[in-house]
């Protein structure tokens, strides 16, 4: 029998391929390597502590409450989620701070929100008096004081109000209503993860994350109670975290790292995360034909690299199948023969998965289903 615990985290009883190599498991699989996501865990965690500011990593390209819970215990605040549902799966797995760097809108959702406030310390997201009143609304009618950070637009041009005084006045807005605590501020300076030079991409995160520090100093300024200033992800981290204001950073798909975060934001982590497909057909000495196509590893950042394959030309996914073209002849690997992929995106491939299986050395150690698959409400 599995503990409660375990069962909370999504660890389930697969007795069955425990203690088994990785080579023996039907395909596809996602795989973690888990002494890879361990140092990268504590990798971000000491730029962290370095910097002097927290950590709450997203969970938005994790899903997995025992993720979240080894990088609690290796310093982390809390968790950062995309939407209510996965915040809703973390807190029934125990954990208790929880910002949900998002806007909360519709009676629905506000009537679960209020439900999450009895089992967890919730942060939500506003840029909208909109918002603030509906959430002050449903806070009052529950009897509850709900956390709110307000959103600035740093340079995005997705979410959040404008910087400055636009910010300032939502802000007091927050403060003024009663069953809402202002917490602070958060933003993201996504635009700048794809920059090439590096010091190109220094200046650029800099001038975002100032305008969003001196926005909260402005706040401060104003008599308003600013004690979060979230931002930062794992394109940036390295850079945002140093910024002076900053108090933590969002930083979470660094821990598997990918190929996207390595090719197109220049993060150097380890690889941790895998897919792991079967050879189903060789149709030519120079093309090889696997089972995991678009349903099991995403192509929208980046394609899967195949590992250990030598000179590969191309690769192709199509729903069901990843088509591998060599660079020049090689009978191996045959039909019934495992190959594994790095990732493309871990963010787009967690999700298309029902489990995960942590390896060491090669071996399953443990199998956590994916519990926050599906939570897009």
């Amino acid at each position: 029998m599995l503990s409660s615990d375990r069962v909370r985290d999504g660890m389930i009883a697969r007795i069955d391929v425990v203690g088994q190599r990785k080579e023996e498991l039907d395909t596809p699989a996602l795989l973690v390597d888990l002494a890879v996501m361990e140092r990268n865990i504590a990798r971000i965690m000491r730029t962290c502590r370095e910097a002097g500011v927290n950590w709450r990593p997203h969970t938005k390209g994790q899903k997995v409450p025992a993720i979240a819970h080894k990088e609690i215990a290796a310093g982390a605040i809390g968790v950062t989620c995309a939407k209510l549902g996965e915040a809703e799966v973390m807190a029934a797995a125990g954990i208790k701070d929880i910002l949900i760097a998002n806007q909360i809108v519709g009676a629905q959702k506000l009537a679960r929100l209020m439900r999450l406030t009895l089992t967890a310390d919730v942060i939500v997201a506003v840029d909208s008096v909109v918002q603030v009143e509906a959430l002050a609304a449903a806070a009052r009618l529950a009897g509850v004081q709900l956390r709110v950070v307000v959103e600035v637009n740093i340079g995005m041009n997705r979410a959040g109000v404008d910087p400055g005084e636009a910010a300032v006045a939502l802000s007091r807005s927050v403060n003024s209503c009663p069953g809402l605590r202002l917490a602070g501020l958060m933003g993201w300076e996504g635009h700048t993860v794809k920059i090439r030079d590096p010091e190109e991409k220094r200046r650029a995160v800099q001038h975002s994350v100032r305008l969003l520090t001196d926005t909260a100093e402005l706040c401060r300024q104003g008599g308003l109670p600013v004690e979060i200033v979230s931002c930062g992800g794992t394109g940036t981290y390295r850079i945002t975290a140093y910024q002076r204001g900053v108090t933590e950073v969002q930083a979470g798909g660094g821990i598997f790292s990918d190929v996207h975060y390595r090719t197109n934001m220049g993060l150097d982590h380890e690889y941790g995360l895998t897919v792991l497909a079967t050879v189903v057909s060789r149709p030519s000495p120079t093309r090889l034909i696997c089972d995991a196509g678009k349903k099991a590893m995403s192509c929208d950042a980046a394609t899967p690299e195949p590992i250990g394959l030598g000179d590969v030309a191309a690769v192709r996914l199509s729903a069901e199948h990843a088509t591998v073209e060599l660079g020049a002849p090689n009978p191996i690997p045959e039909i019934g023969d495992k190959v594994e992929f790095v990732v493309g995106y871990s963010d787009t491939t967690v999700m298309l998965h029902e489990e995960m299986f942590g390896l060491r050395g090669g071996v399953v150690e443990v199998v956590w289903q994916i519990l926050g698959r599906g939570k897009i409400r």
